[in-house]
């Protein structure tokens, strides 16, 4: 089989001082990439600086042979994130692989959650990723080229408790993904969602004695895989756990079409508007947006 590789691309990854954008970055610069790797080196609170981790972190790669540059910026502002994009155009000239992987955890119940606490998380998670592809984006169309990877979670798909900031930044990431697919479709731009689970310093207070193997290591060649050139997709969702790869979707039943209807035959047909049996999966390029309305008015003017 041909090593798939990146010589000559340059690639951003946010949050890559430590634990997944670490294995990432180490596997691309392995590969050829010149990588920026971005960490502003806070805790895990997201309160704080550090440079060491994103220095260590180009030191290895350098080591190894490969070509790095640090960035500390942080994503949380939209000057931060045009920093970060500006770091690999002043060192590298030019931008093809964009991978937000920065993150940071503020947990508390829904009844005690801060609107600081809210605001912050979805700041770096959501925002964040905003404020990369919105300066990374257009170089890309422009350039004819490019391949974003933005990071969801299952607290996103199926939510979790005490992490509403977290749940509601990783699921908005979904449809800014689902966007920058469908207008970077016509430009050579891909972007998809890497929905990742790796005991990484996120997993400070959990229980993980019986999990099986769950390192970095395991994720990182998915990721490699969404951002270089053979990628086959956009607009999808990859899950990473444990050794297990496998898409994460959105569908929908076919449902129930009636010319009118009150409360009661709502309760009446929910079997069959629930009845998964026969889905509709639409992808979102070229035309999931449309489809869901023209197979929904279909069922309207046919009167099924």
């Amino acid at each position: 089989m041909t090593e798939l590789r990146f010589d000559g691309r340059v690639a951003v990854i946010t949050g890559a001082g430590r634990g997944l954008g670490r294995a990432y970055a180490l596997l691309l610069a392995a590969r050829g990439a010149r990588v920026v790797v971005n960490d502003s080196g806070g805790t895990l609170a997201g309160e704080g600086t550090d440079g060491g981790p994103a220095d260590e972190a180009v030191r290895e790669i350098k080591a190894a042979g490969g070509e790095a540059v640090a960035c500390t910026e942080s994503v949380a502002t939209a000057e931060g994130g045009r920093a970060v994009v500006d770091a690999a155009l002043d060192h590298f000239g030019r931008i093809d692989v964009l991978v937000h992987n920065a993150g940071i955890v503020r947990s508390a119940p829904l009844t005690e959650m801060t609107y600081d606490d809210f605001d912050a998380v979805l700041d770096v998670h959501l925002r964040g990723a905003f404020h990369v592809v919105r300066p990374a984006f257009p170089l890309m169309r422009e350039a004819g080229y490019g391949r974003v990877v933005l990071t969801s979670s299952i607290g996103g798909l199926y939510g979790n408790h005490g992490v509403a900031n977290y749940g509601v930044a990783k699921a908005g990431v979904i449809g800014l993904s689902n966007v920058v697919a469908l207008e970077g479709a016509a430009h050579g731009v891909k972007s998809n969602v890497i929905v990742p689970a790796a005991v990484t310093r996120m997993a400070e207070g959990i229980d993980t004695s019986a999990y099986p193997p769950m390192g970095a290591d395991l994720v990182a060649p998915v990721v490699g895989w969404l951002a270089h050139e053979t990628c086959s997709i956009t607009g999808e969702m990859l899950v990473s756990i444990a050794g297990r790869v496998a898409r994460a979707f959105v569908a929908e039943t076919p449902g129930v079409y009636r010319p009118s209807w009150t409360i009661e035959q709502v309760g009446e047909h929910l079997a069959a508007v629930r009845d998964t049996g026969d889905p509709w999966l639409l992808p979102i390029v070229p035309s999931a947006h449309v489809d869901h309305i023209r197979n929904s008015f279909a069922m309207a003017t046919g009167g099924q």
